[in-house]
């Protein structure tokens, strides 16, 4: 029987090796936070839209399950819009105009404390869709096909 050895690491490297792996960890989370665009809003009600570009869009992608609540735009045919007027209505009594904004990109996390919203996009060109949704207890993502 052949053995086989395995040279010993050093407690300095090992702690070199380590820094440096979280060093590469953090660079990455900072550079998928740096492309992301600026919040908008304040307190309970707050949004970012964007998603133009891949950096951009991947991080945004990323960030959807962090959100209570995300808005995607689309034509028909699956392109994405940008450009859309959106009104989010309801939560409780105290909140009966949550947001109104204009989406300047296909991707939109919203933060709204738990509660049942109305939706309300509609496009430059005049088309017009609505949805409810209730948010709470996890992700939930409003879809919008023109």
């Amino acid at each position: 029987m052949s053995h086989v050895s395995v040279p010993l690491v050093s407690s300095r490297l090992l702690r070199r090796m380590l820094l440096a792996g979280i060093c590469a960890a953090g660079a990455v989370a900072a550079q998928a936070q740096g492309a992301m665009p600026a919040w908008q809003g304040a307190g309970s009600a707050r949004y970012v839209c964007g998603g133009i570009g891949s950096d951009e869009s991947q991080a945004m992608r990323a960030a959807m399950k962090e959100h209570p609540l995300a808005l995607l735009f689309a034509r028909a045919d699956g392109a994405y819009l940008a450009n859309v007027e959106v009104t989010i209505k309801g939560g409780d009594a105290n909140n009966a105009a949550a947001l109104a904004f204009r989406a300047n990109g296909p991707v939109c996390l919203v933060d709204v404390p738990a509660g049942r919203y109305v939706i309300d996009a509609s496009t430059a060109g005049g088309a017009a869709k609505s949805q409810t949704v209730t948010v709470g207890g996890g992700s939930k993502t409003a879809d919008f096909r023109f």
